[in-house]
């Protein structure tokens, strides 16, 4: 149920997924918002965490069972990282084990690989992440240096990667690599590492980011690291970029569906906090001024919310294009930005001080913005479907 619109049901959403989002809400408040503050200071949750949300069931939901997932739809996801995002939570990376990298495998992998990893990363024994940028690189792919040379029956890695989420955590990293630097963008393919005891992988320290501190990245190295040539994702070298190009929708649409819940709990507190905070002798909600900004932020939240919603809905039926997922991606990142900081200058002063639930959305919102596709490129995706 949305805390702003207790009516509001997405036209998506199953009789499954309601109950989904029920059994979700509880376990996040109990088992992760009382944690933040120390998992922020140990920059990472809890490794036991994944194996407690796994044995939840709320891992890799829309994985088939077949492969020890949940065997529903994006819905499924977008419910899970909604009521995370209700809980204040900004450390747990199950978006980009869950929602993002799992599909990499699910869509591309050999029968033997899938069987192989799927399993694991539904129940949290194994934790995913995904090395694509690079201390140089961006958001141009193309121009990575990574490399893997195929010797026998093994890959040797040579190269880094930065900012990658779950980087301390990962027992599978999905790498992309240049396998013919010769051919561009058709000399780029993804290679699954397994990361335990591997000579030449090396994890960097957790680096020290503006919000989300307790959501673990780092920066990663292979020095002559050998994986084994059956790790190649699909068995076919050259198809990387495609496989990339062909999963960034769902990146960013999750991305879009997390700012948009993350702005709407941005709300709820500031609602809650001008009721209950006097000045000039009567509640803050009592002035026209603090009436009317969140009175503009919850219509922002629920054109946001149902910008998303349908973007989920087509997400659903298979119809999202990428330029609709960028769009969902923009309006929803620059808005949570912008609502959260209206939000917190009701706040005042306390809207500074990190162990309110604001200032940590405030911080945590920020690469919202640029990670899964800055705005910029969001913005120049949208303009070639003109």
């Amino acid at each position: 149920m949305s805390p702003l619109f207790p009516g509001y049901h997405p036209a998506w959403e199953s009789e499954d997924q309601a109950m989904l989002r029920k059994h979700a809400a509880v376990f996040f408040r109990r088992e992760a918002t009382p944690h933040q503050q120390r998992w922020a200071d140990q920059r990472q949750v809890d490794r036991a965490f994944w194996n407690k949300a796994g044995d939840a069931g709320l891992l890799c939901l829309d994985i088939p069972e077949e492969h020890g997932g949940g065997g529903g739809d994006f819905g499924h996801e977008a419910v899970v990282q909604q009521e995370l995002m209700l809980a204040h939570d900004s450390a747990f990376g199950f978006a980009v084990h869950s929602t993002i990298v799992a599909h990499y495998i699910n869509a591309y992998a050999t029968e033997d690989q899938k069987r192989r990893w799927l399993p694991g990363c539904a129940s949290g024994t194994s934790v995913l992440a995904i090395a694509m940028t690079e201390p140089g690189t961006g958001s141009d792919l193309q121009a990575i240096r990574t490399t893997a040379v195929r010797d026998g029956d093994h890959y040797i890695v040579n190269g880094s990667k930065t900012f990658i989420s779950n980087g301390l955590h990962c027992d599978l990293l999905v790498i992309v690599v240049k396998t013919d630097p010769s051919q561009g963008a058709k000399g780029i393919s993804l290679l699954v590492a397994e990361t335990s005891e591997l000579p030449g992988f090396s994890r960097g320290r957790a680096l020290e980011k503006i919000g989300q501190h307790g959501q673990d990245t780092c920066e990663l190295s292979f020095t002559d690291m050998r994986v084994p040539a059956a790790n190649l994702l699909g068995g076919v070298e050259g198809q990387g970029f495609y496989q990339l190009m062909n999963q960034l929708q769902r990146e960013r649409l999750i991305i879009g569906v997390g700012g948009v819940a993350a702005a709407e709990a941005a709300v709820v507190e500031a609602i809650a906090y001008a009721k209950q905070r006097t000045v000039f002798g009567k509640p803050l909600i009592e002035f026209q001024n603090t009436r009317y900004v969140l009175a503009e932020c919850k219509t922002d939240v629920l054109a946001g919310k149902t910008l998303t919603d349908h973007c989920v809905q087509e997400q659903i039926a298979g119809t999202l294009d990428p330029a609709t997922a960028s769009m969902a991606k923009l309006w929803a990142t620059e808005k949570q930005v912008e609502i959260t900081d209206r939000c917190l200058q009701i706040f005042g002063g306390y809207g500074y001080v990190m162990e309110y639930p604001i200032a940590r959305l405030y911080a945590a919102a920020r690469v919202q913005k640029i990670y899964g596709g800055t705005s910029e490129i969001m913005k120049e995706l949208i303009s070639r479907s003109l």
